[in-house]
């Protein structure tokens, strides 16, 4: 896959993104990274991740204060570690190729007014979240 969603966490309608718990990022990823673990951690804080799901699919992951990179995730259970990330951050997925906004109710209201329009607002599971930022079917 070729694309790379991003994942945002909103408070109280306000426009820019709040800061993400980046020892909850790390304690979610940590399980299932593949890479090297001295390569986890930049200088500046920022963590990356190369996550396997136990069906093979992997993305690698780049998170930073206000925002986390998920780069060309594969199609599979890759996406079951994405959505409980999203879930236990409170998170929401941004769709590079459509600008839609993917999300749960819960983070729906927290987001700016203006987003609101473009969300679509699923239950949290790896399925679901890979049919709505991929434009299929759920399973």
């Amino acid at each position: 896959m070729g694309y790379s969603p991003s994942i945002y966490k909103f408070a109280g309608g306000a426009d820019v993104p709040v800061p993400l718990d980046l020892e909850l990022v790390q304690a979610v990823l940590e399980p299932f990274d593949v890479g090297d673990p001295g390569l986890r951690s930049d200088p500046g804080g920022c963590l990356q991740f190369w996550i396997r799901a136990g069906d093979g699919s992997e993305a690698e992951i780049f998170a930073g204060d206000t925002g986390i990179l998920v780069e060309r995730p594969h199609s599979g259970g890759v996406f079951g570690i994405i959505a409980e990330l999203m879930s236990r951050l409170g998170a929401v997925a941004l769709d590079p190729g459509e600008g839609r906004i993917v999300c749960r109710a819960q983070e729906y209201a927290q987001l700016p007014l203006g987003m609101r329009k473009d969300a679509v607002v699923i239950e949290m599971t790896g399925e679901r979240l890979e049919a709505a930022l991929l434009g299929r079917s759920p399973v």
